[in-house]
C-alpha cells in the first residue's frame, strides 16, 4: 500500500474508535453525568462456583488527582465472615478470614493494578485517553448472535483490554483483559449486562467473569441489587487496618 493511502487508513482507523468511544461515553450518560459521580457504593449478590453465595458490595471513589484515579474496596460476606479486598490509590491489601486470617495483608503490584482498574468509575475505555493508552477498532465480530464493535485498550505498562459493544445501545456486553500477574500471563472475560441507570449513569448490573473459555459453572457472578452515587465515604473506607478486623459471630 503506499505510504500516502496508508497514512489515510491509518487516519480513518483511529477516528473510527474515536467516534466509538465518544458514542459509548454519550451511551452511558455523558462526559458531565460521567464526572458528576465522584462515588459509588454497590450492593448485591456473590456467587462462586458451586452456588456459594455472598453478601457483596462494593465502593468506589474517585480521589481528585488524576481524571480517573480511583479507590475501591470490595466486601463479600457469608456466615459472619468478610472478605475485604481493597486499593487505597496507591496499593492494595486484602483480609481474607475464609484462609484463617484476620490480618490485612499488602497485595502485589500486579494484583494491585488489576483491583485498581476493574475499580475505576470511567472503565478503562473511557479513561484511556486520560491514561495514555492506545484504542484501536478492530471491526465487527459475533457476540453470540450480536454484531458487536470491537476495540482494543492498550495500556502503557502492556495491559490490554478488549471490548464488545452492543451496535444498537453502544454499551459494552463483553470484556477481555490480558494482563501479567508475577511474571505469568492472565486472561479474564467479563460479560455485562442488565444496565441500570445511577444518578444519570448506565452501570451493569449483571457482571459475569472467570478465566478466558472457561465454561459458564466455572465463573462468578455479580448481580447488583441497589448502587448509590455520591454517598458520603469515610476517610478511612480504603486505608490498610494497622490492626486485624474484626468479624462477626
Amino acid at each position: 500500500m503506499p505510504l500516502l493511502l496508508f497514512g489515510l487508513a491509518a487516519s480513518a482507523q483511529a477516528q473510527t474508535a474515536d467516534e466509538l468511544v465518544a458514542k459509548n461515553l454519550a451511551a452511558r450518560g455523558g462526559a458531565d453525568q460521567l464526572a458528576g459521580i465522584r462515588a459509588i457504593v454497590s450492593r448485591g449478590e456473590l456467587r462462586f462456583p458451586g452456588d456459594f453465595k455472598l453478601a457483596y458490595k462494593e465502593t468506589r471513589s474517585r480521589l481528585g488527582g488524576k481524571a480517573d484515579d480511583c479507590a475501591v474496596r470490595i466486601e463479600a460476606a457469608l456466615q459472619g465472615l468478610t472478605l475485604i479486598q481493597a486499593y487505597d490509590g496507591a496499593s492494595g491489601w486484602r483480609v481474607n478470614p475464609f484462609e484463617g486470617r484476620r490480618d490485612a495483608e499488602r497485595m502485589g503490584a500486579d494484583e494491585a493494578r488489576e483491583l485498581a482498574d476493574g475499580g475505576s468509575i470511567d472503565g478503562a475505555l473511557l479513561a484511556a485517553r486520560a491514561k495514555g493508552s492506545q484504542v484501536d477498532y478492530l471491526g465487527r465480530e459475533d457476540i453470540d448472535g450480536t454484531d458487536a464493535y470491537k476495540l482494543r485498550v492498550t495500556q502503557p505498562d502492556g495491559t490490554v483490554f478488549t471490548y464488545w459493544l452492543d451496535p444498537d445501545a453502544l454499551l459494552e456486553i463483553k470484556m477481555l483483559e490480558r494482563r501479567t500477574i508475577r511474571g505469568a500471563e492472565k486472561e479474564t472475560e467479563t460479560d455485562l449486562g442488565d444496565y441500570e441507570k445511577v444518578d444519570g449513569v448506565y452501570f451493569p448490573f449483571a457482571i459475569t467473569t472467570g478465566p478466558k473459555d472457561a465454561p459458564p459453572a466455572e465463573k462468578e457472578v455479580i448481580t447488583i441489587a441497589s448502587a448509590d452515587a455520591n454517598v458520603p465515604v469515610a476517610p478511612d473506607t480504603f486505608a490498610m487496618p494497622a490492626a486485624p478486623v474484626s468479624q462477626s459471630k
